[in-house]
């Protein structure tokens, strides 16, 4: 071991390499003790004798600020990110105002933070500073489009996670009322704003078509309802998360309905997200082959997942939709659930209603949305395709003069 240097930095000698200590017993009341000095991003005790010192400086000041909040501000606990973590996940399920999913991604998320910032760091020497460091090694993160890294607004929910931990850790008094570096940030990063994509009804039909002709090449790790899952999809409006959590009971072929509320496999939007959307004729054929058919699902899910032996949600759709979307000439990647729910806006824009066009409104309510501004500004496609019909539907016959090469092309593949 080394001599200190200021009466707090030694440095002990690992692997070949001097790494830097510090003594900080003096301040036991307030969590010090002996720590690796340890630069943010890092995992190791820091090697350089500048930053190590840096490093001191802003602990001994985190330190001060600590005591501080204890005598005056009433803070009554000390944290490290880790612990409070794991108590921060366990009270939001003790709670049940969140879904299982939302806890897996958001513990996920946390994990990455404890691994960025060290797992023993307090929450209140968390700075801005560290989180905009924090956010340069997100953007650099591979995400799940390989190496291009997190976009924007995924970092985004990345800092929302802290946010509400650092929420709860004011309400329990474990950092200084109003202290929260998320919530600090002069500039967040926010989502592209890209233009909505949308199939046109023949488009629609030909992707339908494909999902009911495609047979996957490993059926232990296929989704075995994709076409009735496509074809739910397409004929809803449904977000992601809301068709892949409809449960037996909210499909009605008797009042010919599907409602979308909420329960035990995943929560709603909003409130204007509860609501209820035709059984169109066609997706009643598609449903009802399907769950009298001899690979109809057993439990309460209409579309659970294959790749466990308890009932669960589908969490991939992509690898599906690349490879029944590749055999009738979509390329990898181009077809995203998202896409459905705005061909639907798109189609039930051009039925009829009583011999007249749908109103705005009506769309606006089967969409989940509270009011008509989302359906005129986003969802609101006129297209190319003109189909007016009394109801929705995607029917490969109707569109063979349009998509009939395609078509053909996609048959003799399957055959």
């Amino acid at each position: 071991m080394a001599k200190r240097q200021n009466g707090r930095v030694y440095w002990r000698e690992r692997g070949g390499v001097a790494r830097a200590y510090a003594d900080f017993r003096d301040f036991r009341d307030v969590g010090g003790g002996r720590e690796a000095l340890i630069a943010p991003g890092e995992k190791v005790a820091t090697d350089d004798s500048d930053v190590a010192d840096k490093l001191v400086a802003d602990r001994l000041k985190v330190l001060h600020e600590s005591r501080r909040n204890r005598t005056l501000l009433g803070v009554e606990g000390q944290a490290s990110l880790s612990e409070y973590a794991s108590h921060h996940l366990v009270e939001k399920a003790r709670a049940g105002r969140v879904t299982r999913a939302w806890l897996d991604e958001t513990e996920k998320r946390l994990e990455v933070a404890v691994e960025f910032f060290g797992a023993d760091r307090e929450l209140s020497s968390i700075t801005v500073r560290d989180l905009q460091q924090y956010m340069s090694r997100l953007r650099k993160r591979p995400g799940r489009n390989g190496n291009k890294g997190l976009s924007s607004g995924t970092v985004r929910h990345y800092l929302n996670a802290l946010s509400n931990l650092f929420q709860r850790a004011q309400s329990e008094q474990f950092v200084p009322p109003g202290f929260n570096p998320v919530a600090a940030l002069v500039e967040k990063p926010v989502a592209d704003r890209q233009e909505a994509r949308w199939l046109e009804v023949n488009e629609a039909a030909l992707f339908l078509e494909a999902a009911r002709l495609f047979k996957p090449k490993r059926g232990d790790v296929a989704i075995h309802g994709l076409y009735p899952l496509i074809g739910t999809f397409l004929l809803t409006g449904g977000r992601k998360s809301e068709v892949l959590g409809l449960e037996m009971a909210d499909v009605s072929f008797e009042r010919r309905t599907v409602t979308f509320r909420p329960n035990e496999w995943r929560r709603l939007k909003t409130r204007t997200s509860h609501r209820t959307v035709p059984l169109w004729p066609q997706l009643e054929e598609i449903l009802q082959d399907y769950l009298e058919g001899p690979r109809a699902p057993q439990g309460s899910l209409i579309f659970p997942s294959s790749r466990t032996s308890e009932e669960s949600l589908i969490t991939d759709t992509r690898r599906a939709l690349d490879a029944a979307g590749e055999t009738a000439g979509w390329d990898s990647g181009e077809i995203r659930t998202k896409i459905f729910r705005h061909s639907y806006c798109a189609a039930r824009l051009q039925t009829l209603d009583g011999g007249h066009p749908v109103a705005q409104w009506t769309v606006g309510r089967e969409m989940g949305h509270g009011g008509t501004q989302l359906v005129e500004r986003v969802y609101g496609h006129l297209g190319d395709v003109r189909h007016r019909s009394e109801v929705v539907e995607y029917r490969v016959e109707q569109h063979e003069e349009s998509i009939g090469d395609r078509l053909k092309a996609l048959r003799k593949g399957s055959s």
